[in-house]
This record gives C-alpha cells, sequence and structure tokens, in this order.
C-alpha cells in the first residue's frame, strides 16, 4: 500500500530563514545573462545572414544591408537563451553570470547542487513565466517564498549570495577599538 509522502523535503526545511534575492536584483541578473547570449549570438547571426546573402549573391546588390538581431519568434533564439541559462545553473551549481554579478543564487529544494533536468526545467519554465503578458513573473510578488513559475516548475528559490570574508580577516569585537 502507498501512502502519501509529504512535499516538502529535509533540503527545503534547511533553507528556512535564507534570504531571498529581490525582484530589481533577478530582473538585472536577468538582464544582464540576456545581454550575454545576444553578445554570443549576434556573431552567429551576423556571420549565418552574410554567407546565406552571400551563397544567394545577393552581396553585390546595393539596397540590401546586414542587420544582426535577436529575434525571439526564431525558435534557435529562444533555445540558444535556454541552453545558456540550463548550462551555466547546472555547471556552475545555481550562477549565471548576471546572478554572479549580483551575488544571487539559484538553489534546489529538493538537492544539494541544482540537477541539469531541473536547470533545463527552470529553462523552458521562463517560457512559462512570459504567458499572459509575463504573468508567470509577477507571481513573484504573490508567492510567499518569492518563486516565480519557472522557479516552482523546477523546484528552485532564488536567495542572497553571503559575502565571503578572505580568509585572515580579523574583526574586533563590539566595543573594543583593535588596540592592545
Amino acid at each position: 500500500m502507498r501512502l502519501f509522502n509529504s512535499h516538502e523535503t529535509a533540503r527545503a526545511q534547511s533553507l528556512e530563514g535564507t534570504p531571498l534575492a529581490g525582484f530589481g536584483q533577478r530582473a538585472m541578473a536577468f538582464g544582464i545573462d540576456f545581454l550575454v547570449v545576444l553578445m554570443f549570438f549576434a556573431p552567429i547571426d551576423f556571420a549565418r545572414q552574410y554567407l546565406w546573402m552571400k551563397f544567394h549573391h545577393e552581396l553585390d546588390k546595393p539596397q540590401v544591408s546586414i542587420r544582426v538581431e535577436f529575434d525571439p519568434r526564431h525558435l534557435e533564439d529562444l533555445v540558444f537563451l535556454i541552453v545558456y541559462a540550463a548550462l551555466c545553473l547546472w555547471l556552475t551549481n545555481g550562477q549565471t553570470l548576471g546572478k554572479r554579478l549580483l551575488r544571487i543564487r539559484v538553489v534546489s529544494l529538493t538537492r544539494p547542487k541544482i540537477t541539469l533536468w531541473q536547470a533545463v526545467e527552470r529553462g523552458l519554465g521562463y517560457g512559462a513565466s512570459l504567458l499572459e503578458g509575463g504573468f508567470g513573473f509577477i507571481q513573484y510578488f504573490i508567492h510567499h517564498n518569492r518563486q516565480c513559475v519557472h522557479d516552482r516548475i523546477a523546484e528552485t528559490i532564488v536567495v542572497k549570495e553571503p559575502r565571503r570574508v578572505p580568509a585572515g580577516t580579523v574583526f574586533a569585537r563590539a566595543g573594543e577599538d583593535g588596540a592592545d
């Protein structure tokens, strides 16, 4: 006989009281990551358009111009963004370049390290968050753990990364002036 098992995991309980990332931090990190993807995608898109036009002998026509643009209607653009996000999250255990710069991290609610599948789910979940005019992102303000749709799909939260103290740093106790 199978019995219902509560979804709360020991991992989720161990994260109790962890400071969550703010919406502004998350939005800025997403913007930085978008720019990173655009920087890598633009040369690829430029080369593809150039080669297509060269192959079709359209470079000699004066009215033709080469435009580099990120068009979300193209499936390969979205796939590139999802692959970037998923691989970064998986390989760095929760940080893309934007998240690293803003000192936030995606954390799994079920495991100590983000799995490749969770990273892919979260990347694909961005599409779900964009549905209905971006309401999935607005759910950050509604959900008690500040989770957007893509966070809930992948069972993750976004937390503030604690400040790292350089080794050898000595702190004075409150009330001490540091003099011997």
